[in-house]
């Protein structure tokens, strides 16, 4: 299962990411695929996503259970702590 949420998305993005993913609600896509297919569909987030941001989550064999990485202007950034994926705020600015 993966999930991947966007803010400020293209209409285009939005659009390739609805021929992938079912969205739950708005910004919000959720679909289950391989490892490869996710990172085909990641790099058109990372191609497309303009001045927007976006987070996609799956399940990983990780402590956690999951993993997830970020791309865009965000204030929260994942930051490896010991092992374990955290969330990092960035002061406003």
């Amino acid at each position: 299962m993966m999930v991947i949420v966007v803010n400020n998305a293209p209409p285009r993005l939005r659009g390739r990411l609805a021929a992938w993913l079912l969205e739950v609600r708005a910004g919000v896509f959720v679909g289950d695929y391989s490892a490869r297919t996710r990172e085909r569909i990641w790099e058109q987030v990372e191609a497309y996503i303009d001045s927007g941001d976006a987070v996609m989550m799956w399940r990983a064999l990780t402590d956690q259970g999951y993993d997830f990485k970020t791309t865009g202007r965000n204030r929260r950034m994942p930051v490896d702590f010991d092992g374990m994926k955290l969330v990092s705020f960035f002061p406003r600015g």
